[in-house]
């Protein structure tokens, strides 16, 4: 990449055990858009670069772009070239790193390598060209329009990635652009497709692969893929990406089957449903050993409303503000569907609650309730509480995790971490539950919770909730003398954490939260202080 974020020349990266047909699917895609092209057998031998030379130096992003789209058709023919294919294209990112020259990639024709038969020009049979420099002299190069004309084209068709943008930033930027149904449009899919398929219901959804082709089998595992909002901050913020995907995937690839995350079974049935293929559903799921218990408690009317929707549906989030109670809701669902519970926590104190909560709305002593973390190691198989830090060990998730027929998450939000995630993935409950009162992400990865728990139930705004409550609620600006100490025409990255350690460092700011403080106090009232370092705090 230049200087200024031009190139003239894309790469595209293959490797791993199916490199050749990933290769010859690329070139097919390459070759009905009439592009020159030079396929290369990379370095190592085990793997192929494409390679794309434009007339002049167009923008990163519009090379990419067209690199992604190209991707994109070759996985209609070929799924397996896989949504990883995305983190390989050269340039690796839209915008020049600060303080770097971003990511490299080795030339074709090195003295070494060719000796070995590698870093070689290849024809169709992906045997070498007998004269690579009389080929290259020849190489047609990309008009900056035609480059344009087919990524205009791709985006009109949402065809650049074809991968749905995680929800909250869908149709951000050009709302006016979304379809009626906010659903992405999809090409047709040309060849025979199946009467029906059986989907197995288990920790995941499994659909055999035998006579789905490839562009379906491309089609459903886009189902449980979505944009991962961190790469493009990143790059708009002109950060490195090399540790952040452009595509996050949650479908698993089996010798015989396509593995989907549960939550991915309404968008599933709507795709065949679309295509008009029937949909036959083999539940193997756990459903659990009975559970004798009663709630000892009463619901208030929204508790209720909350409790008939989650009833409805055997998967599913309850998404509540603080204080709503939903371990009391989730205590009642507990004894009404009947069946051995586990509750995965990611903290020692939410264990302790959740312990105390069921024994007060359960009428059961706590020998019941079995634990597992914090120095706790025995499950009992019918009421557990385990630390989800406990239950997987080097990405080996506990066994027992698959006996019981209902599963609790509470603070789901946590799932996106893929050891948690691994454990909901692993789960073979009916009924699983995921209880958040902040199920959108900062991140950006929320996706994953709606797969791994099922869509939101039921949701109850913080706003409408504080309404409820016998007090009214204030926000009083208190500005301050702060100023920065560094330049702001510096880094923003070390910016950033200069002006954060700033403000905890200021005495005078810390005077003024300590009299308000203070002043809270001789009123009568109990205030709660919250700051984003834990070293604030002794401050």
């Amino acid at each position: 990449m230049l200087a200024d974020e031009t190139c003239f020349f894309l790469a595209v990266d293959l490797d791993g055990e199916g490199w050749r047909e990933d290769a010859l699917a690329l070139v097919d895609a390459v070759r009905d858009r009439n592009l020159p092209f030079a396929l290369e057998r990379s370095r190592s031998g085990n793997g192929a670069h494409l390679w794309l030379f434009f007339e002049e130096a167009i923008p990163a992003t519009r090379a990419r772009k067209l690199g992604a789209h190209l991707l994109t058709e070759a996985m209609e023919a070929r799924p397996e070239v896989g949504l990883g294919s995305y983190d390989r294209l050269f340039p690796n990112q839209d915008t020049l790193p600060r303080g770097g020259f971003g990511n490299l990639i080795a030339l074709p024709l090195q003295k070494q390598a060719r000796e070995k038969g590698n870093t070689l020009f290849l024809d169709d049979a992906l045997e070498p060209l007998p004269d690579p420099w009389a080929f290259l002299g020849q190489m047609e190069k990309i008009p900056h329009q035609r480059v344009e004309q087919i990524v205009a084209e791709a985006e009109r068709r949402n065809r650049v990635l074809g991968v749905r943008i995680a929800p909250s930033e869908a149709f951000a930027s050009e709302p006016w652009r979304a379809s009626a149904s906010r659903l992405p449009k999809e090409p047709p899919i040309l060849e025979a497709l199946p009467a029906a398929i059986e989907l197995i219901l288990g920790d995941q959804i499994y659909i055999p692969k035998t006579d789905l082709p490839p562009a379906l089998r491309n089609r459903i595992v886009r189902l449980a893929a979505f944009q991962n909002p961190e790469f493009y901050r990143a790059q708009a913020m002109r950060l490195p990406t090399f540790d952040k995907p452009r595509v996050i995937a949650c479908a698993e690839d089996y010798p015989e089957h396509l593995a989907l995350p549960r939550g991915c079974m309404d968008d599933l049935r709507t795709l065949c449903r679309g295509l008009k293929v029937r949909v036959r559903v083999r539940d193997e799921r756990v459903p659990g050993t009975p559970l004798d218990l009663r709630f000892a408690g009463e619901l208030r009317p929204d508790q209720k409303t909350a409790f008939r929707a989650l009833l409805k549906h055997d998967t599913g989030i309850l998404a509540a503000t603080t204080a709503f109670g939903k371990t009391v809701l989730a205590a009642s669902l507990i004894a009404e569907r009947g069946v051995n519970t586990l509750v995965l926590v990611h903290r020692r104190q939410l264990m302790e609650q959740w312990v105390e909560r069921l024994t007060a709305f359960l009428n059961i002593t706590k020998k019941d309730i079995g634990c597992l973390g914090g120095g706790r190691r025995k499950l009992k198989g019918r009421l557990d509480v385990a630390l989800l830090q406990s239950v997987v060990r080097k990405q080996v998730v506990d066994d027992r995790v698959a006996d019981y027929g209902h599963l609790i998450i509470d603070e789901c939000h946590h799932l996106s971490a893929t050891s948690f995630e691994l454990v909901a993935r692993r789960a073979k409950a009916r009924f699983v539950l995921g209880l958040s009162a902040t199920v959108e992400r900062k991140d950006g990865h929320h996706p994953i919770i709606f797969m791994q728990c099922g869509p939101v139930r039921h949701r109850v705004d913080a706003k409408d909730h504080a309404k409820t409550r016998p007090f009214r609620h204030h926000v009083v600006v208190r500005p301050t003398a702060f100023r920065p100490e560094t330049d702001p025409e510096e880094d923003a990255r070390i910016e950033f954490q200069q002006l954060c350690s700033s403000l905890m460092r200021d005495d005078r700011r810390n005077q003024q939260i300590l009299q308000d403080v203070g002043d809270a106090l001789r009123r009568g009232r109990n205030p709660l202080v919250l700051t984003e370092r834990t070293e604030h705090l002794s401050v």
